[in-house]
């Protein structure tokens, strides 16, 4: 049976287990027969290489961030994402635009959820997003000192799990809380695509 390929963003605050989800749904999916592509934001590419130096430098201006970001995920889209939705694969990737939405957004008072929407508006919105749930006091503790961006403190990601939150309410969102057993967790992602796959036949 020929699916139509998914495009799925697993996003959330930093620690929710995005990366571990991804990776655990594509081995899932591709149980199943389907041929899947698996990445992240940012990207592999040199911007997004640029950017996880950036990320690291408090004194790199808060709009500076949202303009690389987009710049990186517009090339992410049209030159990775769009590539392989077009040759048949489902895409996962960790993080997407609603990380941007709520990072940038918080990070300074000049920068709005609608300026960082503008400057994405070319890119494709994921057929699925679910944003994993988690309190910063127990996402912040499985990483260490080395590990930790300038945006991870407990009162600035409070912020933004709010932000996921109330933007997952906005745009139909799904949400599952991830602090719980790491299966049971897998277990409701896939239900959820599963679902969405079945709806694409």
């Amino acid at each position: 049976m020929r699916y139509r390929p998914l495009f799925v963003v697993l996003d959330g605050i930093d620690g929710s287990g995005t990366s571990t989800h991804s990776t655990l749904l594509k081995g899932y999916l591709e149980s199943k027969g389907l041929n899947v592509h698996l990445t992240s934001e940012p990207s592999n590419g040199e911007i997004g290489k640029l950017l996880r130096i950036y990320l690291k430098d408090k004194d790199i201006p808060s709009i500076t961030d949202a303009l690389l970001f987009a710049a990186d995920r517009s090339l992410h889209y049209f030159g990775e994402i769009k590539k392989k939705l077009d040759g048949g694969r489902f895409v996962i990737s960790d993080r997407y635009l609603e990380s941007s939405i709520v990072y940038q957004s918080l990070s300074s008072d000049e920068i709005t959820v609608e300026w960082v929407k503008e400057i994405n508006k070319h890119v494709k919105k994921p057929d699925i997003t679910i944003i994993l749930d988690i309190d910063p006091k127990i996402s912040l503790k499985r990483k260490n000192d080395q590990e930790l961006e300038k945006f991870e403190e407990v009162s600035f990601l409070d912020k933004a799990r709010h932000l996921y939150l109330s933007r997952a309410r906005e745009e139909g969102h799904f949400v599952i809380n991830s602090d719980d057993i790491i299966e049971l967790v897998q277990e409701k992602i896939q239900d959820i695509v599963n679902k969405k796959i079945e709806e694409s036949i």
